[in-house]
């Protein structure tokens, strides 16, 4: 019987003030030099890992599946494997980005800490791979490229490059703390895909048009060096997972609908768009 394991983490972690040598740090970075940041590591023994394995028996599965904790991750939301399989990138919707690491490769992370510490993202929510081992990671209103960081994790001052410069995801007049967890996928295309949530419940009718012009409440899509930017699909309130089926570049996608009319009214959505309609 084929068995699988389901990854899990733990939901913790407190916001912390954006530091002032943040975009010294990001200069730095880009040019290759080091900073003065260490490491935050996450204890992976103890009462929060207990409590957490304590938890693990009362959840139901499917049969061939089986669920056991892999790693302690603080806020832990979308995750990337890198190519190698040596590392997993997490997201989160604070201010870090994690790296698990399971050396002994026993299914059970090793080790957990912070990636490129000396960045202060901003709802670091979304990192994806390319096909060449390039990590990108989409924010609420940037999006930075790490080009080795499955090499370099282990070092605090990974070299850093921008693919969308701060403040020209979205206008900053839009940016909000609701719906602005962004996902990237590379596609077949080998472009990039990020998705823009809508951060209202019910957008307003006077912003329909700037909206569907920009891409929010959508998915967009864009070179890996930030340039040939286009609307991929509109219609979407807020889009938190995306991926492409490999055997033929279908793009499927979720759909968090509005809130406040029940647990189940509109139901979430689960969508699939086709090359045959995308052409």
């Amino acid at each position: 019987m084929l068995r699988k394991r389901v990854l899990a983490g733990l939901l913790l972690g407190t916001v912390m003030a954006l530091p002032l040598a943040a975009q010294d740090n990001m200069d730095r970075l880009t040019n290759m030099q080091r900073t003065d940041a260490t490491f935050t590591f996450v204890d992976q023994e103890g009462d929060r890992a207990a409590a957490l394995n304590a938890i693990v028996p009362h959840i139901n599965v499917p049969e061939g599946f089986e669920i056991g904790l892999y790693a302690v991750v603080p806020d832990a939301r979308s995750m990337a494997v890198a190519p190698q399989g040596t590392v997993v990138f997490v997201g989160t919707r604070r201010d870090k980005v994690w790296s698990v690491v399971d050396r002994d490769r026993d299914r059970v992370a090793d080790q957990v800490m912070d990636f490129a510490p000396s960045i202060t993202f901003d709802i670091p929510n979304g990192p994806c791979f390319s096909r060449d081992g390039f990590l990108y990671i989409a924010e609420r209103n940037r999006v930075l490229v790490f080009p080795a960081a499955e090499f370099f994790f282990e070092g605090p001052d990974p070299a850093v490059g921008v693919v969308v410069a701060q403040g020209e995801l979205v206008p900053p007049e839009e940016e909000s703390f609701n719906h602005t967890a962004r996902v990237c996928r590379v596609g077949p295309d080998g472009k990039l895909y990020i998705s823009l949530g809508q951060p209202y419940n019910v957008q307003p009718v006077d912003k329909h048009e700037m909206y569907d012009q920009i891409g929010i409440g959508g998915i967009i899509r864009i070179n890996t060096d930030g340039s040939g930017r286009e609307v991929y699909t509109r219609g979407i309130r807020n889009s938190v997972g995306h991926d492409f089926d490999p055997a033929n570049g279908d793009l499927w996608f979720t759909d968090n609908q509005v809130d406040g009319m029940g647990d189940d009214i509109p139901p979430g959505e689960l969508n699939r768009l086709t090359p045959r309609i995308r052409a």
